[in-house]
């Protein structure tokens, strides 16, 4: 019986070996691809804070908000970020004054599977699903 099975299970493991091997290659590529797009993307984003500060210069230098070229038009705005230094305080406040419309809606994966994991009996929080799906990895021969 192992003479049957052999010859189709060989068969089997060889075409996987293939679409391994063209996975891996793919997967290479992609990353050498997705490198080099970086580096001159940061090349051009670099020229263009470049050309900005220029731009803003003369806008300060004639008190300027805007100026009309033939070639496009410059505005110059405000750009207002906020950054936090102490979470837990801001958390508190988020939490004493209701204002949770201050955060991003994002579920943290990690900090849920983690809270659920402690609860196994209560199930998901209310308004919140969740979705499973089925991913393949596929890694490199180690090398001896």
């Amino acid at each position: 019986m192992s003479d049957v099975i052999s010859p189709t299970v060989e068969k089997q493991s060889t075409k996987l070996d293939e679409i391994v091997k063209t996975y891996l290659a793919i997967r290479d590529k992609r990353a050498s691809l997705s490198r080099e797009f970086e580096a001159k993307d940061r090349e051009l984003a670099d020229d263009l804070a470049s050309l900005e500060q220029v731009l803003l210069t003369n806008c300060n230098e004639i008190s300027a908000d805007s100026i009309r070229t033939n070639a496009g038009t410059i505005i110059k705005s405000t750009v207002e970020k906020y950054v936090c230094g102490d979470w837990d305080n801001f958390k508190r406040f988020v939490l004493d004054n209701q204002a949770i419309e201050l955060l991003h809606q994002r579920i943290h994966n990690g900090n849920m599977k983690e809270f659920l994991s402690t609860r196994p009996d209560e199930g998901l929080p209310p308004g919140v699903s969740s979705m499973r799906e089925f991913k393949i990895t596929v890694r490199k021969p180690s090398r001896n």
